[in-house]
């Protein structure tokens, strides 16, 4: 699985359990969505993500 394909399901996936926890816990849950997507903004200008780094250390190819 490419290095793109992984980051986009592992952000979709933290959203998603954001609202599933904010819906059921405590609306709080929802700074982890809004933390998620301003990663995702920051690296579409920056080209700097931090899951990247992590998946390069783990020996992912693209």
């Amino acid at each position: 699985m490419m290095k793109e394909r992984i980051v986009r399901a592992v952000a979709g996936t933290m959203v998603l359990i954001s609202i599933a926890l904010a819906f059921t816990v405590n609306i709080n849950w929802l700074w982890l969505g809004a933390f998620v997507g301003f990663n995702l903004l920051q690296s579409a200008f920056t080209r700097f993500c931090p899951l990247e780094l992590i998946l390069n250390a783990a020996g992912v190819k693209n």
